[in-house]
Formats: structure tokens, sequence, C-alpha cells
């Protein structure tokens, strides 16, 4: 819980010591570092543009890093530690602390930050001011809302408890048509994040579109954000 903690404030030790260039000569090096990198390592999978290569033949897609709801501190820890790490179960995407120091992998962080993703922030602004806002009272019935309708909707693929493992995902297997819902509990997507994420769905932030498909027509932002809240408050306690 403690690195995610830190991940959410933008302050994690690690990329904290690399990931913020004192100045613009600094910057130019970082990103120069970070294209190189990319370049001989990342391209193969997500491509010149960071739009995936559309040759690649894998059973889970790259992510197409144009549109990816990662801050520039979650892209340097997903490099550094595996999407694995993080609550997928489909490890495609590996670690690379054994084969990039933590200055490179910032490097790289920056670069896909800087060049494919620059206006994130604002996108997300956008999204989150013309969301639907709580009332005092929904606030209050947030947790108990979120709770229904994640082991309603949400535990048929996530599990019951978050952790990726039900039936449905068993079956899938059996029938040759592979799933691969995340691990929640180990999710390092903060609320707000989980709240777009299922509301807009996978394709939209740049996954495969047979990915996590986009609730917004079945609940409303109310009812999302309620899902988020329980996922924060109840879910990622369970880490494992």
């Amino acid at each position: 819980m403690k690195i995610l903690f830190y991940l959410i404030l933008g302050i994690y030790p690690l990329f904290a010591a690399y990931g913020d260039p004192e100045n613009d000569l600094e910057k130019e090096k970082m990103l120069h570092l970070g294209q190189e990198i990319y370049e001989k390592t990342c391209i193969s999978c997500h491509g010149k543009d960071g739009e995936t290569n559309p040759e690649i033949k894998l059973i889970v897609k790259p992510r197409k890093l144009q549109k990816t709801l990662l801050t520039q501190e979650q892209s340097f820890e997903i490099i550094k530690y595996g999407a694995h790490y993080f609550g997928a179960h489909a490890d495609i995407m590996p670690a690379f602390k054994y084969v990039y120091d933590d200055e490179k992998i910032a490097a790289v962080s920056l670069y896909i930050s800087e060049l494919f993703n620059i206006d994130r922030e604002e996108k997300i602004k956008h999204l989150l001011k013309y969301s639907a806002k709580l009332t005092k009272d929904e606030k209050v019935n947030m947790h108990s809302v979120g709770k229904k309708i994640f082991q309603q909707k949400c535990a048929k693929c996530h599990g019951v408890l978050g952790d990726g493992k039900s039936e449905y995902v068993e079956q899938s297997k059996e029938d040759k048509n592979f799933i691969y819902p995340y691990n929640l509990t180990r999710t390092l997507l903060s609320e707000q994040q989980i709240f777009l994420y299922a509301k807009f769905g996978g394709y939209f932030w740049g996954a495969d579109k047979s990915d996590m498909p986009s609730w917004k027509h079945k609940y409303n932002d109310i009812q999302l954000k309620s899902v988020a809240r329980y996922i924060e408050e109840e879910i990622k306690k369970l880490k494992e």
C-alpha cells in the first residue's frame, strides 16, 4: 500500500531522483536517452509513434501509448516492475529493472509522456470536470452502492475478491477464448483513474478493443464513482 500511496502523490522516491529534470538542457538529454532506449527496446511492440506495431502477434495487444491513462510516474513503475507486478494476469509487459537502471527507465517514461501523451492531464481534467458531482447523501452511500455493483457485475471477471480469479475466467480458458482481467488488489490506478477506466473502457485508454468494456451506458457517473471508491477502500486492502 505504501508504494501505491507514494505513486498517487507523485513523490515515489526512486522516480523523484531521476524523473524531474532540473533544467531544459537536462530534460533534452533525458529525452534523447529515452528515445534511444525506446527505439531500441519498446518500438517492436508499441510502434514508432506509440500506436502499437500492427504486425505484432500477441494474445494481449500492447497498449497504445498515445491514449494511456498512466502518469509519468506510473509509467516508470510499469516499465521497471512489469505489468504482472501491478495485477496483469497476462505477463506480456515484462519488468525491465534487470535491463535498465532507474535513470534510463525514468528517461523512457519521460519520453513517452512528452512525445506521445503530452495532453494527458488536460484530457483527464476535462473528463472529470464534466462528470456528475456527488451530493452529500451520495457520498455517504458510496461504499455500499459500489460493493453491490461490484459483486453483481465486476466480480464476474475480476472475482469476488477482485483478484482476477473467477469461474468465468476459468471457463474462458477451456473455450480457448481467453480473458485476462486484472488483479485489482494490486492496481496502481488511483480512485479517479479507476472511475475513468470503468466509464470509458480499455479501448478508450489504449487497450485492445476486446479488453475492459465501457460501462457508461449501463451505469451513471455516481454509480461508477462508487465502484471506484469500493475498490479503493476495500479491494486494494486485500493486496497479497
